[in-house]
């Protein structure tokens, strides 16, 4: 694999990511902007509003037909939140042109093609997107917030996220708020859409065996030339320096639950960029596989949670405990959880738990490479953070952690919030 980054106009780059390793081609189209609470409802309405049609294909049904007329592309979009920021993703996958007739048409570039049509020339009538399609799309968007307590497990980790992030970006919740919907009209969220993209982060990927000439294919896309130079406004991410909140905070919700959410949020404090890289070590311990002290002393041995386990933010320098338990353990479970933090804090981790995250996690960088999607998100995150590592530096990151390195991460742990989803009904 090889990997090349050129900006095709300012605040508008180009990645490619050279592999003959796949029998297809992804692109990728990512618009990337600030989470902000006065905007976060309209990105998520513009990333379903724009698979609805374009100009020349004007119905979800002419796309449809478009991507099985290109030996069957598939086409997918959708919104995500990376760090203080919000996503709006485009992905077309076709059949590399190696593996087609000699007579079919250049299939690279022809689907670069509708996905740039679909991303910056949608269908509009009267300088406006289509009212039918957005009046749709905002009762999609709304029983997808209201869904929002389906999943019980990602509802308690959304909710502790949004009580440690409280007034901050990273709470919000990426597809928005419901009294925001009946606000926005079609004309408005048109307008608004075209100062989007003009003046978001903008980044194309393509992955997979490609000619270094697609460039100048999309200097020459018209979709592409109509779009301006910008001093793209988003957020690099900023882990170092953070403080550590004095008091934790305990957030108790009922609701019609036989097991209980139990989720504790911790604050990393980091001083250095790379001890993003300690960090990921000590979560592989504290809880990140199933040989971790959460999983083996939480769930195995006390029998005290149905899941066990944590993940680490490392975008935002957080660590969330997760647990499902029955609700009458929840003290039980908190006690054992604080002594695994304890335990870190005291050095009491083997040798040997080192020498399993490192292989952990490095079997999962070695896997980047097998999924194009992998490779694209990788190097989209890379881009965002203020140390950028390619993967092999990323390996040698790991294996070089030391013991003193993970206690340090340890002894700069503390807990921001206690979130726990009880049995009952809140008055």
């Amino acid at each position: 694999m090889q990997y090349k980054q050129e900006e095709i106009k300012e605040g508008i780059k180009l990645h490619l990511i050279q592999s003959e390793k796949f029998k297809t081609n992804l692109i990728a189209i990512f618009l990337t902007t600030k989470l902000q609470r006065e905007t976060v409802t309209k990105n998520a309405l513009i990333s379903t509003i724009l698979r609805r049609g374009t100009k020349n294909m004007p119905t979800q049904e002419d796309i449809s037909m478009q991507m099985e007329e290109m030996y069957g592309a598939s086409f997918d979009c959708g919104i995500d939140k990376t760090g203080d920021n919000q996503v709006i993703k485009f992905y077309i996958e076709t059949v590399n042109d190696t593996f087609l007739p000699q007579e079919a048409e250049n299939m690279l570039k022809t689907s670069l093609e509708k996905l740039l049509e679909i991303a910056f020339n949608p269908y509009t009538e009267n300088d406006a997107f289509k009212t039918e399609y957005l009046e749709q799309e905002k009762n999609n968007i709304k029983q997808r917030i209201e869904g929002k307590k389906d999943n019980k497990a990602k509802y308690a980790l959304d909710r502790c996220i949004e009580n440690i992030y409280k007034e901050k970006p990273y709470g919000l919740y990426k597809f928005g708020f419901i009294e925001d919907l009946d606000k926005i009209d079609a004309k408005q969220l048109y307008d608004y859409y075209k100062n989007l993209i003009n003046s978001c982060k903008i980044d194309i990927f393509i992955s997979g065996n490609v000619n270094e000439n697609i460039k100048q294919e999309i200097m020459q896309n018209e979709n592409i030339k109509k779009l301006q130079k910008r001093e793209p406004q988003y957020n690099i991410s900023k882990i170092v320096g953070k403080e550590l909140q004095e008091k934790e905070e305990i957030v108790e919700e009922k609701m019609d639950v036989n097991q209980g959410k139990l989720v504790v949020g911790l604050d990393l404090k980091l001083n250095e960029e790379k001890q993003k890289y300690h960090a990921l070590i000590y979560n592989c311990i504290l809880g990140g596989t199933a040989n971790s002290k959460m999983f083996q002393n939480v769930r195995e041995k006390a029998h005290l949670a149905y899941v066990a386990s944590s993940s680490y933010l490392s975008r935002k320098s957080n660590i969330l405990i997760n647990c499902g338990i029955e609700i009458a353990n929840y003290q039980k479970a908190l006690d054992l959880i604080r002594k695994q933090i304890d335990d870190m804090k005291a050095g009491n981790f083997t040798d040997e738990e080192i020498e399993n995250a490192k292989k952990t996690i490095i079997a999962t960088i070695k896997t980047i490479d097998d999924e194009q999607d992998s490779q694209i998100m990788y190097w989209y995150g890379q881009e965002l953070s203020n140390m950028k590592a390619t993967i092999d530096e990323y390996k040698e990151n790991i294996e070089k952690i030391e013991r003193q390195d993970i206690t340090n991460i340890a002894n700069n742990v503390k807990i921001n919030t206690i979130y726990f989803l009880t049995g009952g009904e809140n008055n």
